[in-house]
């Protein structure tokens, strides 16, 4: 049964920030109940070893089976090609910090800076992406507030980069943008930001686009449908803002982890009601300490 952040405290007040004992908890609606244990003389966590309620084994698996041969596959144009690999760091993650910490690119390689150029100022940084492609970004529809009028032109991308006020051109790939997608079902009509999803598309360079390195690399797309259990740990990062009071964005990348929050709750009078819609998840921390807003939406839309 999930509890009310208020009730949590009353009852586990003791236990509000998952102190370091052995006792079974599950404060941030992971799989299932966790603790802390010491292994090879260092504190760390595991899930308990207890059943699921009402679980049955699955029956037993049936003798693989040999799939039926492939058909090649065609070769692509050159300026198409995709990377060889996805979703690879070259550095690991730091630790986590409340509020979020300063990341090297190295472990989020796939992090784009999208800038915008108006007419009478310099550019200007306009939203966070993730390179999923060589050629192609995704990112917020928000991020383009003219919806189908806005001119690709005045955009530029920028990969492998640390932070927004510096440039490293032995490290940073720069791009311009051929054109820009916006989901057809964006509609923020009801403050939810419902579909905000957009596609940029970036302009080659001599044929090709980006170039993997170990400051620039692809991330990995889940498989269509594909859904996860509440409490997830799921890893965010990006150049937000450090408070949602700020009007200025954090100048370093940064980083945070939240866990996927169940349905049930993310639809509740104390989150976000009928916000939800069926195209939305949650995450978050439950003292709301870190999230995709504040450190730098608790909802994010399906692909």
């Amino acid at each position: 049964m999930l509890l009310s952040q208020e009730t949590r405290r009353q009852h586990l007040h003791s236990d509000i920030n998952a102190g370091k004992h052995n006792y079974c908890r599950n404060l941030h609606y992971r799989r299932r109940p966790w603790c802390y244990v010491w292994k090879n003389l260092q504190l760390v966590w595991e899930y308990c070893d207890m059943p699921l309620c009402n679980f049955k084994p699955p029956p037993p698996a049936a003798p693989p089976v040999a799939p039926p041969a492939a058909p090649p596959v065609p070769t692509q144009p050159e300026h198409v090609a995709e990377m060889t690999t996805c979703g690879q760091r070259t550095r690991r993650k730091q630790l986590k910090i409340v509020g979020g910490t300063v990341a090297t690119v190295e472990s989020h390689p796939w992090i784009a800076a999208i800038f915008w150029r108006p007419k009478s100022r310099e550019k200007v940084f306009r939203c966070g992406g993730s390179l999923i492609s060589a050629c192609w970004v995704l990112t917020a529809a928000h991020c383009f507030p003219d919806g189908n009028n806005t001119k690709a032109e005045r955009f530029t991308v920028t990969l492998g980069k640390n932070a927004l006020n510096e440039s490293n051109p032995s490290v940073e790939q720069k791009f311009r943008v051929e054109k820009i997608f916006i989901h057809e079902g964006f509609d923020n009509t009801e403050g939810n930001f419902n579909n905000d999803i957009a596609l940029v598309k970036l302009k080659t360079k001599l044929g090709k686009c980006a170039k993997e390195s170990s400051t620039v690399r692809t991330v990995c797309l889940p498989p269509p449908q594909q859904s996860l259990q509440p409490g997830f740990t799921c890893d965010i990062a990006g150049y937000g803002k450090e408070s949602h009071a700020l009007w200025y964005r954090s100048q370093y990348l940064k980083e945070a982890q939240v866990n996927l929050l169940a349905d049930s709750v993310c639809r509740g009078k104390d989150y976000y009601d009928d916000m939800i819609t069926d195209n939305m998840f949650c995450a978050a921390r439950p003292d709301w300490s870190q999230d995709a807003c504040e450190v730098f939406a608790h909802v994010w839309s399906r692909l």
